[in-house]
């Protein structure tokens, strides 16, 4: 019985020995020991001050650089806050840049800075969803009840079996009712428009109507590139034009860049907008303030407020490669709440494939900005939020 306790104890401190080992490998210990400090100055439209001034928990933020640093979100590009009317926080980080026919679509490997333009992929929807407002509120559109086909002239031949019912609102809300395959489908349209002999345009319009417009939701590349179509037909300017003179000068905002267009000029007007990080923050300080930048109404509140409340039956959506849970989606923007302190915390952002983001905290007077390269690999950087910057926020 003695020597069966001895093995006993001796087997079981085995397993200790084992299991503190796993432990210990497990363990993340970040190669480059991070200390904070707050952003440089550089005249480019924002203040600056520190996270104690805004009263965020510095050490949670040093432990969500350990742990990116570590790789525990695989690839995250860039990490920026702004919160009371001052840019308090912003990281960069190694990784690649975007190539379609890479390996797990990276390129070059680099180190990411604020000067850098990324692309920002499918945020795109929701700046071009921003531009349909300017006009709007500009006089080029009147109405988003109007039939997209007020402003496809080229276009009336597809004016048939009910598509004459899709709006500029049904695009907007991703509720066209046209059949659309998008990212993580195996039948992937967005993917397949570039390798068709038809004009986009057309290529997305021949679709069938496979609901009534505005009655379910279907996440579709397709309608924001209509609305890029719309925008110039409407302005008589192109999207590049026209998001440069309404939206990117007044926020002083040089690094923009629209490089995707197809062979016949239209722009890819869901995904193909390129800018750096600060600049994508000076978009969600639009919204954050109802639509104004630097004293200068840029839309119109009441077009924020549609960003940001649900539309119709949009509710409990998941988001394609994100471990985010259920959203809702209003015009271009997914809506997400949580509880703090015993109160709701309502978040509206723009999203883009491999993590990009731009998210608006209203209650809290919070933007914060993420740009990733996880194309192929889950996106956690909303777990980044959940885990460590809204708890930082007090």
């Amino acid at each position: 019985m003695k020597m069966l306790k001895n093995c006993i104890s001796e087997y079981a401190i085995s397993i200790i020995l084992v299991l503190s080992l796993i432990f210990v490998g497990c363990k993340c210990e970040p190669t480059i020991q991070y200390s904070y400090h707050q952003p440089k100055y550089i005249n480019d439209g924002f203040e600056v001050g520190s996270l104690e001034e805004v009263n965020i928990d510095s050490i949670l933020l040093k432990n969500a650089v350990d742990k990116i640093n570590c790789g525990k979100y695989d690839e995250v590009h860039s990490m920026v806050i702004f919160k009371d009317s001052n840019l308090v926080f912003e990281e960069y980080f190694q990784g690649h840049k975007y190539k379609w026919d890479g390996e797990n679509h990276h390129g070059e490997w680099t180190s990411w800075d604020k000067s850098t333009p990324h692309g920002v992929k499918s945020v795109s929807k929701s700046i071009t969803s921003l531009c349909v407002g300017i006009a709007i509120d500009k006089g080029f559109i009147e109405s988003v009840d109007q039939s997209i086909f007020d402003y496809l002239p080229d276009h009336q031949h597809l004016k048939t079996n009910g598509k004459e019912k899709i709006t500029i609102e049904h695009l907007l809300t991703m509720t066209s009712g046209l059949e659309w395959a998008d990212l993580g489908n195996a039948s992937n349209d967005i993917v397949g428009i570039w390798y068709q002999d038809k004009d986009p345009i057309t290529f997305i319009l021949e679709k069938p109507l496979t609901h009534n417009p505005g009655t379910t939701f279907n996440y579709s590349g397709g309608n924001t590139i209509i609305l890029g179509e719309i925008i110039k037909n409407a302005s008589h300017m192109e999207l590049d034009k026209f998001s440069e003179e309404n939206i990117f000068k007044p926020l002083e905002i040089d690094s923009s860049n629209w490089p995707l267009r197809f062979e016949n000029g239209v722009i890819e007007a869901g995904g193909g907008l390129e800018m750096t990080p600060r600049d994508m923050v000076k978009i969600g300080v639009t919204y954050l303030n109802n639509g104004i930048y630097n004293d200068t109404q840029i839309i119109s509140k009441q077009w924020i407020e549609k960003s940001s409340t649900t539309y119709s039956n949009n509710r409990n959506i998941d988001i394609q490669g994100h471990s985010s849970g259920s959203h809702d989606y209003s015009y271009s923007w997914w809506l997400k709440s949580y509880t703090k302190s015993g109160k709701e915390i309502n978040m509206y952002h723009a999203v883009g494939w491999g993590g990009q983001e731009i998210i608006i905290l209203p209650k809290l007077n919070t933007v914060v900005v993420f740009t990733s390269g996880n194309y192929i690999r889950k996106v956690k950087v909303i777990e980044l939020l959940e885990e460590y910057i809204l708890p930082a926020i007090n």
